[in-house]
């Protein structure tokens, strides 16, 4: 895997998508995780858990690492169901406000009931179980995340 600075990374946000994974987790009650972003972009949103695949970083490899980064326990991707390709795209970037970012985003879905009180901190700060009608409803969850359970 390649690791960047982060001006090679801000220059590659600005020029080229970024390809990565979203976990869309259902709990057995037909609820969406969804934690409160605490980054850019999407920051002061609730959005799914996930994030981007690294240079030689393979897909199997790149799901482990997410569940366990984002979920605190790694998943198999073939644990997940494939929900398709997604295009995000966003005034703004991690680093800066006034750099668009552009996502190529490969939506799984995972059936797993966890509790919330251990989920990582690094992305998000809250975690909440959300119906669909909730999300549907809300001004809060962001919009790319609303198109998972449309």
């Amino acid at each position: 895997m390649t690791f960047l600075s982060q001006q090679d990374f801000t220059t590659v946000i600005a020029g080229t998508p970024l390809v990565s994974i979203d976990l869309i987790v259902e709990n057995s009650d037909g609820e969406v995780l969804l934690g409160y972003r605490t980054n850019r972009p999407a920051k002061d949103y609730w959005f799914v858990p996930g994030g981007r695949i690294l240079k030689n970083e393979k897909m199997d490899d790149a799901f482990l690492r997410l569940t366990k980064t984002e979920l605190g326990r790694q998943i198999p991707r073939s644990k997940g169901q494939f929900l398709g390709v997604f295009e995000h795209l966003y005034d703004d970037c991690v680093f800066d406000e006034g750099i668009a970012t552009h996502y190529v985003v490969l939506g799984y879905k995972l059936i797993l009931d966890i509790g919330l009180q251990a989920l990582p901190q690094e992305q998000h700060n809250e975690y909440r179980w959300f119906s669909v009608a909730e999300m549907l409803a809300s001004d809060t969850v962001h919009k790319h995340t609303k198109w998972y359970v449309q």
